[in-house]
């Protein structure tokens, strides 16, 4: 048999394998969601996310110390308030609870890159991710609370926000606040194409935020859509976003691909809560390999157009990465 061509030349051994891999990848591009708490002393295990925790801000440092030692320098913060109210105050408190865990952590690692969450479903007593108007969640009045959140985060230390409300205009709103303030400089990450999506339910446990009415899918997108995905992408583009993200990650790694094709800027993609969860229960079940596992979906997530990773599982990877295991 005559065959000029044979892929298997280039596969015969590891070391050959490495040196014409197509996807490479790097610790820098990770960052790691942190539950940050009201209170004093207390570490919380999270029941629905095996080996993650809420942190008061008196005991966060421990985590960032594990955090520098695996050589994970990206943190987005998500705050559980202890109170909570209609119009999600906490959320824009000069003293709320991601401000103070703001302050606390620039003070403890300097070099440490701070990356919050703006949002209000953890803050409002209803769960939603927006002030109420009746049952509806009111999208031109939350503009304006999501944007002083955003600058009580930049003023409190953050190097960049992050919104994941998914009202409309919300990244014009942020990024004409911040201007005006003299913060031309600070980045925001968009949470562009966000689902409403099944796999969100162990953060919903954490964080404390699930809809005490309802859901979210009048403002979080309908999975079965594509060509919607890349006119949010756009329009958070022109709106002034930075960075676009994908989320949930695994089973959307489609629309990763076509967001990346789409537009120029960095494309995030976060491997949310259930993805994790999953694994966690397969792997204590002895039903996969869950090295093997975190490894294959973070490099799957990297192939499909991914340059920044929000995992979970940020400390494992930068290991494996530092071990050659994912190339």
């Amino acid at each position: 048999m005559d065959m000029t061509v044979r892929p298997r030349r280039l596969r015969g051994s590891e070391t050959l394998r490495k040196m014409v891999r197509e996807t490479r990848v790097d610790p820098a591009s990770l960052i790691y969601p942190m539950f940050v708490m009201d209170g004093v002393n207390k570490v919380e295990e999270i029941s629905a996310l095996p080996g993650q925790n809420r942190y008061t801000v008196d005991r966060m440092g421990e985590e960032l110390e594990r955090l520098n030692a695996a050589g994970v320098k990206s943190v987005m913060l998500f705050g559980i308030p202890e109170h909570k109210d209609e119009v999600g105050s906490q959320a824009y408190a000069a003293d709320g609870i991601v401000q103070r865990a703001l302050r606390k952590a620039r003070e403890l690692d300097p070099e440490l890159y701070l990356i919050t969450d703006v949002c209000m479903c953890e803050y409002t007593s209803h769960g939603h991710c927006g002030v109420l108007c009746g049952h509806d969640v009111d999208n031109d009045a939350t503009l304006e609370l999501l944007a002083k959140t955003a600058l009580s985060h930049v003023e409190a230390g953050a190097d960049m926000v992050a919104p994941s409300d998914m009202m409309d205009g919300r990244i014009r709103a942020i990024r004409e606040c911040l201007d005006a303030h003299g913060h031309t400089g600070t980045p925001i990450m968009s949470y562009a194409v966000k689902f409403a999506s099944s796999f969100y339910g162990p953060f919903r446990e954490a964080a404390g935020s699930a809809p005490s009415f309802g859901d979210r899918k009048s403002y979080q997108m309908d999975f079965h859509n594509r060509r919607e995905a890349l006119k949010e992408a756009f329009l958070d583009v022109e709106e002034g976003a930075d960075i676009i993200m994908v989320k949930p990650a695994m089973s959307y790694l489609d629309l990763v691909r076509e967001v990346r094709d789409a537009v120029d800027l960095p494309v995030a993609a976060y491997s949310v809560s259930g993805e994790y969860a999953m694994v966690k229960a397969a792997a204590a079940n002895g039903w996969i390999d869950e090295e093997k596992i975190v490894c294959e979906m973070a490099v799957a997530a990297f192939r499909a157009g991914t340059d920044i990773y929000i995992t979970y599982y940020a400390k494992e990877l930068a290991k494996y990465m530092r071990e050659g295991k994912l190339g």
